[in-house]
């Protein structure tokens, strides 16, 4: 008989992990809009604000594994949720490009805490034997906030051109998450007590995990790229619609292969799942990176159908990727390490994404614009296929606990 994953903790996890997403992706779609209609600011100052919400969580995150396998995670992931929601305030009253950056800064701290401690906690509610499943189902629920949040705050801003009712709007989302986060309950084994847990390097960053980490980060690369210029690319290709659309169908595509991709992964095909979504993802990128050449050549209505189903495919790709690497890291670490595998994991996510989102707004400002920032993702996602092939599979199978 198959182990219950539906249970009221399991669902109230991804309703919370809903709402704190969809908080998130009502802001980015419209914040690179915002700093540019409001301050005035480039694309790279763009980059560098947008990137400061990464570089704080990557700073995070190590600290918040250790500390989530030391204490009681259930309470530290609450804790860290409210602070999450409350630092939707400060995109209020921040007047200032400055203000803008501290307020990312401490967002940032406050998701890398909360994404790693809901991340560990989740797999703490879950049964082993489906921990590929759920870890998809409740990426689901990340994909499905990607979905709606930017496409109704896009919507805001076209029809009302209101970016505080969009702050407003994330407020409220995270403040009921954080309500419905307190239902969440657990009954998992206590974490190790501190005095078996020395200070040493492995305590902060799974080592097992280096490998994967490194093909991880390169596939991230271009996925800060797309999430946070593709607006604007959108408008470069002379695309009227709205830009939600993209959001929506891409999350179409990242929901459709989770579904599936959890299940493969739970019946031993995670190697052939990641391999297959890299492949899918490298080939969408170069697709990407040529729209803008075939709209200057031919204005044809090839190139919007092209847009949207670059959309669907990066969806594909990525929802067969993300259940699959999380478990990776996952079946590297024992129950006491499982935050600190969370953390590695979303570390070297934050890591490429930080990385994606400042070379791409450079290499955006110089003449080869946004098309050749895709191009050079579609180059890192090709690396990341090569160090998965060559180092990180043939490690994964000779140290994988499950």
């Amino acid at each position: 008989m198959r182990e219950r994953l539906w249970t009221r903790s399991f669902t109230s996890i991804c309703v919370a992990n809903f709402l704190l997403n969809f908080a998130f992706y009502l802001l980015l779609p419209v914040l690179p809009l915002y700093l540019i209609e409001v301050f005035g600011a480039s694309k790279t100052m763009v980059g560098i604000v947008v990137s400061c919400y990464t570089v704080a969580a990557l700073v995070v995150r190590p600290a918040a594994g250790f500390v989530l396998d030391m204490f009681n995670r259930r309470v530290l992931y609450l804790i860290a949720y409210f602070l999450f929601a409350l630092c939707f305030t400060g995109y209020v009253v921040a007047g200032s490009i400055a203000l803008l950056v501290l307020v990312r800064l401490l967002h940032g701290l406050a998701m890398g805490m909360v994404s790693t401690a809901g991340n560990s906690l989740v797999v703490d509610i879950m049964p082993s034997s489906r921990r590929g499943e759920g870890l998809g189902y409740f990426g689901v629920a990340n994909n499905i906030a990607m979905a709606t949040g930017p496409m109704i705050s896009l919507f805001i801003h076209d029809h009302a051109a209101d970016f505080f009712t969009i702050f407003y709007a994330a407020i409220a989302s995270g403040a009921l998450g954080f309500i419905i986060a307190n239902t969440v309950k657990v009954k998992k084994a206590a974490p190790v007590p501190r005095e078996h847990q020395p200070m040493v390097l492995d305590r902060f960053f799974l080592i097992k995990g280096l490998s994967g980490g490194a093909s991880l980060l390169f596939i991230a690369v271009p996925y800060g790229m797309v999430t946070t210029y593709v607006v604007i690319y959108g408008r470069q290709l002379g695309i009227e619609a709205s830009m939600g659309i993209f959001f929506l169908l891409m999350a179409v595509g990242l929901i459709s292969s989770r579904l599936f991709a959890g299940k493969l992964v739970d019946r031993g095909r995670l190697l052939a799942v990641i391999g297959c979504g890299t492949v899918v993802a490298m080939v969408t990128y170069f697709v990407l990176a040529s729209l803008l050449k075939l709209h200057l050549l031919t204005d044809s209505v090839l190139v919007p159908i092209l847009f949207y189903a670059v959309a669907v495919s990066l969806g594909v790709g990525y929802g067969m990727l993300f259940p699959a690497y999380n478990t990776l890291f996952v079946n590297l670490a024992p129950h006491n390490r499982r935050a600190t595998a969370s953390s590695t994991y979303l570390t070297s996510w934050d890591i490429g994404l930080g990385l994606g989102l400042i070379v791409g707004g450079r290499i955006a400002d110089t003449a080869g614009g946004l098309p050749l920032s895709y191009l050079v993702g579609a180059f890192s996602v090709a690396i990341s296929f090569v160090l998965f092939k060559k180092i990180t599979a043939p490690h994964y199978e000779r140290n994988k606990l499950v």
